[in-house]
């Protein structure tokens, strides 16, 4: 369920104390500061409650190559992939020119702040251009009687290549193509942990004949009596 869209710099700087930046390390803080100052827009929604508890889904934020794996066997498109780098950011990319890369810069109980750099080539937007972009996420989520529960937070910095005056038309279809990105994203990781917390042992399987051995690695680790 979508809340709102704040396309104006005055809400997203509004905004600004959603992010603890006091609680970021120094060079975090001042990324952070600097995307949702100069944000060309920024996004909010909230899940639907899911039945599905916070222990498994920290199990997957903190296991995203296992996560994509899974979103790729519940059949989500695109299909990502991800990739654990040795500094601990993550990568994804769908293989079609749409990739991200993704860095916890602040993780608490019900509460992690992320700082992404993307880029989608040109035509995977359905622009005639690529499409590059910085952004400051805010995510929290907690369990309630209902189910699991998020609010995601986002502050998108487009590219200065984005911002040229030809390209300009073209700023609202892309922030309308991201705000539903994100919020099918959002919607879809407590899918996939809804169905891996009711039976795990259906994901072993096709884990195995998919051949991802750091998948199935972190798979038997997490679920052990799986």
């Amino acid at each position: 369920m979508r809340l709102s869209i704040f396309p104006t710099l005055a809400i997203a700087a509004a905004l600004q104390a959603q992010i603890p930046f006091a609680e970021l390390a120094p060079l975090d803080r001042e990324e952070a500061q600097h995307i949702v100052k100069k944000a060309d827009f920024a996004f909010q929604t909230r899940t639907q409650p899911v039945r599905v508890h916070v222990a498994t889904m920290e199990k997957l934020f903190d296991h995203p190559h296992l996560g994509a794996a899974l979103w790729r066997y519940c059949q989500f498109v695109p299909r990502f992939y991800a990739f654990v780098h040795p500094d601990g950011d993550f990568s994804i990319d769908d293989t079609r020119g749409l990739t991200g890369r993704l860095r916890c810069v602040l993780k608490k109980p019900g509460f992690r702040v992320y700082l992404v750099e993307g880029r989608a080539e040109a035509g995977r937007l359905k622009t005639p251009f690529a499409v590059g972009a910085r952004m400051a996420v805010a995510y929290r989520y907690w369990e309630t009687p209902k189910g699991f529960e998020t609010h995601l937070q986002t502050w998108t910095l487009l590219d200065s290549a984005v911002l040229g005056i030809a390209a300009r038309p073209f700023q609202g279809y892309i922030r309308h193509r991201q705000d539903e990105f994100i919020a099918y994203i959002n919607g879809n990781i407590a899918t996939f942990g809804q169905f891996t917390e009711i039976d795990p042992r259906e994901f072993r399987e096709p884990l195995r004949h998919e051949g991802d051995p750091v998948a199935i690695r972190e798979y038997d680790s997490l679920f052990p009596r799986h």
